[in-house]
Parts: C-alpha cells; sequence; structure tokens
C-alpha cells in the first residue's frame, strides 16, 4: 500500500499543535450573528400548511408555499433557532447536482440524468434569481467548484473532462504543491454563507407572511380528519404539513430506518495576510475538493479566511445526535495535518474555528421524497451532504406532491422510488466501519475498490463521505 499525498507531506507536529492552540468552539458561520426574536407557539392556531423544520428545506419550502399562493396561510415550527443545525454549518457549497455527482446519478438513474441534471441547473440558477430579487445579504458568488487530483491515479479520472487543467494550469489557479490536475466547473457551483442564508430566508418568508415559531418542537401529528401538529405549549390545526426535519427522527416511523448521521468536521482559518495570499494565489475564489474517497472540501470566506473541511465521516453506534459527537480533537487534528500539507507556504496560519454537524446520510446519497396521511403530509430528508441548493428542489417536489398535480418532477424516478433503509445495530456499525476501512484502503491503492465496496454498490448500501 502507498502512502497518500497527505501521509507523504505530512507536517511537523509542533506545526499543527501551535495552529489549533487558540481555535474555539464555535461555528464561524453563526458566530456573532443578530438574530431576530420569534415567539414560541402557544395555544391554538389554524392553518393551510404547517411546514417542521427551519432548516434550508423548511424555509424554501415556506418560502415557495407563499409565491405559489400568496393567500396560503403557512405555520413553520422549528425546535430550536432558524439555521442552527447543518444549515448553518455547512461549508456554503451551493452545487447544482441533485444526484450526489454524475457518477451516483448514473449509477442510480442513468435514463433520468440528462434531465435531473436539466432540472438542478436551473434550480441554481433559481436560487440565484430569488437570492436577487430579494435582495438577500448572503455573499453568493457563482465561482464554480475546482476538482483536484492529488494522486497520479487521480489525474486518469480528470483526463478527458471539460475545464480539464494540467499540473501547471491547476497551479495557476491555486497554488498546492500536491495539486497534479483538476478540472473547474465553472457554472455548476456557487459560494454562500450558510448562516446568513439560513436567517435571510427566514426573512423573506416572514416578509411573504409565513409565521415563524422557534423553540417550539413537534412532538405529534394527529391524523384526524384534519391534521393537528401539536407541540408542548400549543397545537396547529392544518389540511397539510411539509416534513423537513433531514437528519433528526423523522415523525413518521417508517422513515427513521431511512437515514443516519454522519457527522462531518470543519476548520477556519484566521483572515490571511496580503503575503499569504499572494502565496496561495486564488484570485478566482472557486469551491475546491480533492478527489480522494475521502475528501476534503474548502473554500475562501468573504474576509479572507479558508474554511477546510471534510475527510472524515464519523457515525456513532445507536445512531444518535448528540452535541458531544461535535468536539473530536483526533478529527480537528486531522484537518490542520492535512491543511498544511495541501498548503505548507501557509506555516504560522492559525485556526480560530472549529465545529461539526451532522449529515442525514441516505443510501442513495442524496434526497428520497414521499406523502402520508393519503397525500395530506410530504416529506423529502436524505441529502446526505449536498442539500444547500438540493434543498430548493426538494420543496418545489413537496409542494407538488401535496397539490395531487402530476408535474415533471413527481413523475421522476428519483421522486418515485425510495432507496434502502439501513440496517439496524450493530449491522448498520459495523457495515460503516468496514466501509470507511475499505475507502481508505482504496485511498492507499489506487483507488482500487476492493470485493466488499462492490458489494455493497450492488445492493445500494454503499456509502459516501
Amino acid at each position: 500500500m502507498s502512502e497518500t499525498a497527505f501521509e507523504r507531506n505530512r507536517p511537523a507536529a509542533a506545526l499543527v499543535t501551535a495552529s489549533l492552540r487558540e481555535c474555539r468552539p464555535a461555528v464561524f458561520w453563526l458566530d456573532g450573528l443578530q438574530r431576530p426574536s420569534r415567539p414560541v407557539l402557544s395555544g391554538d392556531h389554524r392553518a393551510d400548511l404547517v411546514v417542521v423544520g427551519g432548516g434550508y428545506c423548511g424555509l424554501w419550502t415556506a418560502i415557495r408555499a407563499k409565491e405559489r399562493d400568496p393567500g396560503r396561510r403557512v405555520v413553520l415550527l422549528e425546535a430550536h433557532e432558524i439555521g442552527w443545525a447543518a444549515s448553518g454549518r455547512n461549508g456554503g457549497f451551493c452545487e447544482s447536482s441533485l444526484t450526489h455527482g454524475t457518477e451516483n446519478g448514473q449509477r442510480r438513474w442513468p435514463n433520468e440524468l440528462d434531465q435531473l441534471d436539466r432540472l438542478g441547473a436551473e434550480n441554481l440558477d433559481g436560487i440565484a434569481e430569488s437570492i436577487d430579487r430579494y435582495q438577500a445579504d448572503v455573499e453568493f458568488e457563482r465561482t464554480g467548484e475546482l476538482m483536484v487530483a492529488v494522486e497520479p491515479h487521480q489525474v486518469d479520472w480528470l483526463a478527458g473532462e471539460d475545464g480539464f487543467l494540467d499540473a501547471e494550469a491547476v497551479r495557476a489557479e491555486v497554488n498546492s504543491p500536491t495539486y497534479l490536475a483538476g478540472v473547474w466547473d465553472k457554472d455548476g457551483a456557487a459560494l454562500l454563507n450558510p448562516g446568513r442564508m439560513a436567517l435571510e430566508l427566514g426573512r423573506i418568508a416572514e416578509g411573504l407572511g409565513v409565521e415563524i415559531y422557534e423553540h417550539s418542537a413537534v412532538t405529534d401529528i394527529d391524523r384526524s380528519k384534519r391534521l393537528v401538529v401539536r407541540t408542548e405549549r400549543g397545537w396547529v390545526a392544518t389540511a397539510q404539513v411539509a416534513l423537513a426535519t433531514n437528519v433528526f427522527p423523522s415523525l413518521l416511523k417508517r422513515n427513521r430506518p431511512m437515514t443516519v448521521p454522519v457527522y462531518d468536521y470543519a476548520l477556519v482559518t484566521e483572515p490571511l495576510s496580503a503575503s499569504q495570499q499572494a502565496d496561495i494565489g486564488w484570485r478566482n475564489r472557486q469551491g475546491l475538493a480533492d478527489m480522494g474517497n475521502q475528501f476534503h472540501y474548502y473554500r475562501p470566506t468573504a474576509d479572507g479566511r479558508i474554511l477546510f473541511g471534510g475527510y472524515d465521516a464519523i457515525y456513532h453506534f445507536g445512531g444518535k445526535v448528540k452535541p458531544q459527537y461535535e468536539e473530536r480533537p483526533a478529527s480537528f487534528t486531522r484537518l490542520a495535518e492535512h491543511f498544511f500539507a495541501t498548503f505548507p507556504q501557509l506555516e504560522g496560519l492559525t485556526f480560530s474555528h472549529r465545529w461539526a454537524g451532522a449529515i442525514d446520510t441516505s443510501t442513495q446519497f442524496c434526497a428520497f421524497y414521499g406523502t402520508a396521511a393519503g397525500g395530506r403530509i410530504s416529506y423529502a430528508a436524505g441529502f446526505t451532504g449536498l442539500g444547500v441548493a438540493a434543498t430548493r428542489f426538494a420543496a418545489d417536489v413537496m409542494l407538488d406532491l401535496l397539490s395531487g398535480e402530476t408535474t415533471e418532477r413527481t413523475e421522476l424516478e428519483m421522486v418515485r422510488r425510495r432507496p434502502l433503509p439501513f440496517p439496524p445495530d450493530p449491522i448498520a456499525s459495523i457495515g460503516v466501519s468496514a466501509t470507511k476501512w475499505s475507502l481508505d484502503r482504496a485511498d492507499h491503492n489506487q483507488g482500487r475498490r476492493n470485493l466488499f465496496l462492490k458489494a455493497m454498490d450492488a445492493i445500494g448500501l454503499g456509502f459516501d463521505s
């Protein structure tokens, strides 16, 4: 087995330790945000549509519902605060893909891939249009995404792709000695500020007349003649419900095995000096990811920092979402090591923020959809780390399903077919561990997938970081 680029270029331990010494456990995007004060649901209410969940998926659903029918009374219930979970903790990559990349889409929905790519591109354009129309201050930058090869076998994967850059060309874009080639997708991705995006979507929703209640966790949905959505202190009688709870246990029991929470970790540096910025280039401010099975994603921020995340994808036995899982020193140390292996010229730069978040992983690596209660409840979940843009598409799918109308979206096989559920623990934990070990071995063996990975792919229970 060969060493990876991050092992061949491992920085000194003292450098890594010093870089993390002043790093605070705080989500960079949410740090210092001024939040509006919102009420807790109490007493009895009426609505035409109740949206459960105040992340991107729920917020887009509320917005799109009001755009379709301004007279519709929409209530959104959030268990904590708007955007506090995955929607405020991600890397801010807003990608057009609805299928978690071309390879995954080709394997699962080959006959629909062109259509799905078109719908994804239209959806990204729609996000850009909404940001412009509502004058949303979200630091939206349509700079594209640069995929980089850091191992010789990865160069072969990129060869022949549109936008291919050889080693000299890719290092002229972003200067890292580990880069051997790259592909710059200029149209299929944008960057944004996740925390600001969540708050601005909340502002837009309220401006359209959506009633938002925070710290109002839903405890039950009574499926009587009229749906009744209950919280600890109140309830809402409604004609329809859209569930956008994603990584958290579904209010529909049959959907609980459909996702597992996988923890992802990220660091943000202090602002770079002018000389440090010159040393790495990055003038075109693309989002960036490497080509490993265990991959890193990284990007510049508006104030001159670098966010660096990914690689470790940690599943905890029992599939729970717990605050204590967010603090994992080994993952942050590994990220810092890989950062300085990538950018040795930035020696001495320190990290200011560290955090983690739970990804709602499904076995098909992208969202699944459906209805319950005779079509009165719709749901979407399982975005698997690629939901910043896809949640808006999911909002339209859920609203289409609630309307009962046949649309291009509701006719998609991707929408109509449910993925396989995850098995219970200990089987799930053993499977995730075996898959991670196999992915790591593939990264050390010219990308060659072993029999276990091929078998998991074949039955639709593969695993992706």
